[in-house]
């Protein structure tokens, strides 16, 4: 961002540098105003896309009321639509990765997993590590945050009641989450975002493999001494998919496939390839509804009851049930993020932050800052944040900021939208104080990746 600009700079599209004005220091306040309500949305039950989506009005409409006074319009309304682009692309992207979860959600195949944990009799234990290791692996394909909530309403069905145990999964969850997610451009919205930026390739992330199990195994190595050797009393129920189930899976897994052929194989925004998969979707919602009568109808004639159980409710597969249930509340903080960050940003605020991490510290050190930043402040403005200040840095550390902002928001159960989320789903069983006793040995694994990263994968600095 330039500095000490003068009249003929405005003629030429470029913004003034106003950090120091009246107008940039309310607009600060203004965004550490909605952040806090953010931070304290557990004790105040206030959605947490409420004041970001305020304060981004409030942000861009100064902004606006400042270069129109001066007569210069166009200057802002180019920046929020350029701001504005950026946002519709990853939004729609999650939303279809949203959808396919919910769809697949309804068709009963988490239930089917939670119900085979059940049967299978394991212990506290190995329920504890195979929470985790699902966690770790299935958050790079279905994003950290569904993962998290999935895998916790599976724990907090199978160990019922058992607070301390649950507590204590509610952490490793969010530490697996993250972490698996900090190897995939599907597994969080950051890693999303440097995927869409061009910066690192989609294969290119799969170097973050290793620190990212090192980042979640040190802590968890530790907890597992902390486990009762108990098995859970809850009782057996069979669960049996419904019809398309693996049909959605396989579709799901095309079109992610399909989104990154588009990225790397045609230089398209990967969004082009998530939207033709939700017409995959929709294609197979209609198969599935033109069918189901039919199908019924033999089923009941040959007084099939299983059959019919299977086939599901007399209500046709809606895929824009899916989408309504889509979680919004997120994606709308994302808006509002998005558009803090981009207005602070247009004021200079970003070229300054840059100067100052980037230019007196070393790239190394401030990558490992902004990961610790990101258990306080949620990982998505850190990251948009570098990605618009654009520091030069080698590849290998665009993988760190990839990494720390991903598993740094581990430390804290507010840092991350996994950990969020848990506090709300296992109420009075996961909270703030409980995931803060094990901040020491996350710390811990923080630490590790970190410096796995820098031995492994050194030639790439």
């Amino acid at each position: 961002m330039s500095v000490g600009l003068i009249t003929p700079a405005w003629a030429s599209g470029e913004p003034l540098d106003l950090t120091s004005s009246k107008l940039g220091i309310v607009c600060i306040a203004i965004f550490f105003v909605a952040y806090a309500l953010v931070m304290l949305e557990e004790k105040l039950h206030l959605r947490k896309s409420k004041p970001v989506l305020v304060a981004a009005g409030l942000i861009w409409i100064l902004i606006s009321i400042y270069y129109v006074s001066h007569d210069i319009p166009h200057v802002t309304e180019h920046a929020f639509r350029h701001n504005l682009l950026e946002f519709a692309e990853l939004m729609l992207f999650l939303l279809v990765a949203m959808t396919y979860i919910n769809a697949l959600e309804e068709r009963k195949v988490f239930d089917r997993l939670r119900a085979w944990l059940l049967q299978k009799g394991f212990s506290y234990l190995s329920l504890f590590w195979i929470s985790g290791f699902l966690a770790f692996f299935i958050s790079p394909i279905a994003d950290n945050l569904t993962t998290a909530l999935l895998m916790c309403a599976v724990i907090m069905k199978v160990a019922e009641g058992d607070k301390r145990f649950i507590n204590l999964c509610c952490v490793n969850i969010v530490i697996a989450a993250n972490a698996g997610g900090a190897f995939s451009p599907f597994g969080d919205i950051t890693t999303l975002m440097v995927w869409q930026a061009g910066l690192v390739k989609f294969n290119e992330f799969l170097a973050l493999f290793v620190p990212s199990l090192v980042n979640y195994m040190v802590p968890a190595a530790v907890m597992s001494l902390f486990v009762e050797k108990k098995t859970p009393s809850t009782v057996y129920t069979p669960v049996t998919m419904l019809r398309g189930a693996r049909r959605i899976l396989t579709l799901f897994l095309l079109t992610v496939l399909t989104a990154v052929l588009c990225h790397s194989l045609l230089h398209m925004p990967p969004v082009l390839g998530m939207m033709m998969g939700l017409g995959y979707l929709q294609f197979f919602g209609y198969y599935l509804r033109v069918t189901l009568k039919r199908r019924q109808t033999k089923a009941q004639r040959q007084g099939d009851r299983q059959r019919i159980d299977l086939l599901g409710s007399v209500v046709p597969f809606d895929i824009f049930h899916k989408v309504a249930r889509a979680e919004w509340d997120t994606l709308l903080f994302f808006y509002g993020i998005v558009m803090c960050v981009g207005g602070l940003g247009f004021l200079g605020y970003l070229g300054l932050m840059s100067d100052v991490l980037y230019g007196q510290w070393s790239a190394t050190t401030a990558n490992i800052f902004l990961g610790i930043l990101s258990s306080v402040i949620d990982n998505i403005p850190v990251m948009f944040a570098v990605l618009s200040m654009q520091p030069e840095m080698s590849h290998g550390q665009w993988l760190l900021i990839t990494l720390t902002a991903g598993v740094g928001g581990s430390l804290l159960s507010i840092g991350s939208a996994a950990g969020v989320a848990l506090m709300g789903q296992a109420r009075g069983y996961y909270t703030f104080f409980g995931h803060l006793k094990w901040a020491p040995v996350i710390a811990l694994g923080y630490f590790a990746s970190v410096l796995t990263h820098l031995w492994l994968n050194s030639a790439l600095f």
